[in-house]
């Protein structure tokens, strides 16, 4: 059993990788920006809530972040492990963390914050399908039209400029003191986010120790299928 925390500022790929690494090694992914959308999307009371923050450019406390995730957690269907992005948010939720489990690594994406600028405000989503685009690697066919539906493509609440930099202070003030107490108990390997997602793929596997091409035959050793 594999567990993986994953952390990032926004717009560093921590989804995209911890696609990758989920896919390839039967793990669950479990992203805190997906539970938030999830009860956005399905008008649930948390959902309401979480709406009225984002719209007023503030941030989802880290009370509420936390027992989101303790909640989901508590499923207990990641039989082969998990990777986590986006928890934990603070110290306290660190020390939470590992008093609880028993974390194999901490991958730290590392990007400046010129680039997540540049990245964050060029992401757009169908507001009919959900499909992400980011107008620097992945623009439409149609300037403003989902490629899928052909449903309107906008700016994410969250992506507001007002919204990013308040993400960013909360991000720099938050993660050091996270990093520093997984660093003295965890293993934690620091990746440049800046090259394409294969090359960063390949660089988290070698610096856990992964295999960086897993087929079929490997999950046939691994006693595994999928």
């Amino acid at each position: 059993m594999r567990k993986y925390v994953i952390m990032g500022v926004q717009g560093s790929g921590k989804g995209t990788q911890a696609t990758m690494l989920a896919d390839d090694f039967d793990l669950v992914q479990i992203s805190v920006g997906d539970i938030l959308r999830w009860q956005v999307q399905h008008h649930t009371k948390i959902g309401a809530q979480v709406r009225r923050i984002v719209a007023a450019g503030e941030l989802v406390s880290d009370d509420l972040v936390g027992s989101l995730v303790r909640n989901r957690l508590e499923l207990h269907d990641w039989n082969y492990g998990f990777i986590i992005d986006g928890f934990p948010r603070n110290r306290p939720q660190a020390e939470f963390f590992l008093e609880s489990y028993d974390i194999d690594g901490v991958i730290h994406l590392e990007l400046p914050d010129d680039e997540v600028r540049r990245r964050v405000l060029n992401r757009r989503l169908c507001t009919r399908c959900g499909m992400d685009y980011n107008l620097i690697a992945h623009r439409p066919k149609i300037e403003g039209r989902c490629d899928v539906c052909g449903g309107e493509l906008a700016t994410r609440e969250d992506d507001a400029e007002h919204a990013l930099e308040a993400r960013l202070r909360d991000y720099h003030t938050k993660t050091n003191p996270v990093l520093e107490l997984f660093r003295r108990k965890e293993f934690v390997i620091s990746i440049d986010a800046r090259p394409d997602k294969i090359t960063v793929q390949r660089q988290i596997r070698t610096e856990l120790g992964l295999p960086i091409t897993r087929g079929p035959e490997n999950r046939a050793r691994d006693g595994r299928t999928s």
